[in-house]
């Protein structure tokens, strides 16, 4: 084996474990394909005012996000372009949703600039480790938890029912849910989302940091 090869092989195995297929046209693609398309017909609905069928479709594609994933596993059907593409679908959907929240005024701005911005951080960072370095951070299961928490929130606020009483502290208007004003059930899984959210955000960093330093000296010693 040549000296390139080999070089190739230990970024390959530093990206990919485990069985993963070349293949694209797979069933978990196929899924998460259709998720990518819901994802602007959710919009449309929720901007004319359809709020139980915006909310409708943006469960089903949220939901589906588990689907594939099970199905992937199960069948042995994993495959490269589905590790990227599916957190992708999952990163999409949650910008639309939070933008889609923001603009019937369910959401405060601050809310839609943490998790854009967050997302933003994992987007590009996770690009710069694959054309850099050509490795990847893998999705945790506590970040899994944090996106379900997030899609459950939104849900709640796109139906925008039922709505429950606030804490009645005197809180600024921008804290929904901690002012004595109603508000959905779905505000309080938004902020769990956003409390492991961070959390897992800090992971990723850390992780991302010790695996761009493993990658230069790997570099530094062929």
């Amino acid at each position: 084996m040549t000296h390139f090869e080999k070089k190739q092989v230990k970024k390959d195995r530093a990206i990919w474990t485990g069985d993963v297929s070349d293949k694209i046209c797979t069933i978990p693609n196929l899924i998460s394909f259709i998720r990518l398309c819901l994802i602007p017909i959710f919009f449309v609905l929720l901007m004319q005012g359809s709020d139980a069928l915006a909310a409708f479709v943006f469960a089903l594609a949220a939901g589906t996000d588990w689907i594939d994933g099970q199905i992937a596993r199960r069948t042995n059907a994993v495959s490269k372009l589905g590790q990227v593409l599916d957190p992708t679908v999952d990163r999409l959907l949650m910008i639309m949703g939070v933008i889609g929240i923001y603009l019937v005024g369910r959401l405060p701005l601050w809310i839609i600039i943490v998790v854009l911005g967050r997302d933003a951080c994992l987007l590009l960072g996770g690009a710069f480790l694959l054309s850099r370095y050509r490795v990847r951070v893998d999705v945790i299961y506590a970040g899994k938890v944090s996106t379900t928490f997030f899609f459950l929130g939104f849900i709640g606020l796109l139906m925008n029912w039922p709505l429950v009483a606030g804490l009645g502290f005197s809180a600024p208007d921008w804290l929904p849910g901690f002012t004595a004003t109603s508000v959905s059930w779905g505000i309080w899984f938004v902020y769990a989302g956003l409390i492991l959210g961070m959390c897992t955000t800090a992971y990723y960093i850390v992780t991302a940091l010790h695996t761009c330093q493993d990658a230069r000296k790997t570099e530094g010693t062929e």
